[in-house]
């Protein structure tokens, strides 16, 4: 991936013409969901329709929601799809443990080996020895007890994110603000280990755009970079949200000017204060405006 994604549009596995339309939409990443968004009836028919579609490279990167870790419908998804072209990466739900992340990598590499010992056409050279990249999703207490020792289980697995749907029923939460303590523990964990800060969870009412943007703002100011989506109409509001705006950017310029004129903490003449961790963020956030 060349820049650092800032929306990932979720679409439903047994809705293939949905999900070609997600691919034209504008968003970073496109999320092919086999879980949440198929009905019971339809997984198989979910799983066959999106390895058809993804047996050769997309546009955009694209990434499988498979089905809950440890179900049958799961090892089922990872068989089907770990391998295709198209694939780019793997969400991972209800993940409470490091051994599920250290398990599905092995089984991966392994059932890639044996693709290709079958002579497979359409898998993918496992040669490297590595799986896919892996994104683990927290839904429980549990998940998130364990947010850092799962952020930390495998190479490749390349970030971690809250499910809050779930989240929700497991703790009863009923108020927004109930999440924050649990939003904050997973962008800890993640930076902690070294992986990039999370996305925030979609926000389920479409034809909100101004809760949307509410809501973004006070992720961003959590840590989070970032969020999934499920329409297109919200890609712009989460884009507009987590891109720095042109104050932030004359600011970040004016930082750095003054850290390369003269080296050390030092003051503005407006009184901002100036040191190594300044100028840090104020290089991070050149970075994500230059992403377009």
């Amino acid at each position: 991936m060349t820049q650092t994604p800032l929306t990932w549009l979720y679409a439903p596995g047994d809705r293939p013409r949905i999900v070609t339309k997600a691919l034209a939409a504008g968003a970073d990443v496109v999320i092919v969901d086999l879980e949440d968004a198929v009905a019971p009836d339809r997984k198989d028919y979910a799983r066959a329709a999106t390895a058809d579609l993804l047996a050769a490279p997309q546009p955009v990167p694209v990434h499988v929601r498979v089905n809950a870790i440890g179900s049958p419908a799961a090892d089922a998804d990872l068989k089907a799809v770990a391998a295709l072209p198209g694939v780019r990466g793997l969400r991972l739900p209800k993940v409470t443990s490091p051994e599920q992340i250290v398990r599905i990598a092995e089984n991966i590499v392994r059932n890639r080996a044996e693709t290709i010992d079958q002579s497979i056409p359409e898998a993918t050279d496992p040669a490297d020895g590595t799986a896919p990249p892996l994104y683990a999703l927290l839904e429980t207490a549990l998940g998130i007890e364990r947010a850092h020792a799962v952020a930390r289980a495998h190479s490749a697995l390349r970030g971690i994110a809250l499910g809050e749907a779930d989240l929700r029923a497991d703790l009863g939460v009923r108020d927004d603000a109930g999440l924050d303590w649990c939003r904050c523990r997973v962008i800890v964990a993640a930076r902690a280990a070294g992986l990039p800060p999370p996305p925030q969870s979609v926000h389920p009412d479409t034809r909100d755009l101004k809760g949307l943007a509410a809501s973004c703002a006070h992720g961003r100011a959590l840590g989070f970079l970032g969020r999934a989506a499920i329409h297109p109409r919200q890609l712009p509001i989460i884009e507009r949200a987590y891109l720095p705006t042109e104050r932030e950017i004359e600011e970040a310029e004016t930082i750095i000017k003054a850290a390369t004129t003269e080296r050390g903490a030092q003051a503005l003449p407006d009184g901002t204060f100036i040191d190594a961790a300044v100028v840090a963020t104020a290089h991070r956030t050149l970075a994500l405006a230059r992403r377009n």
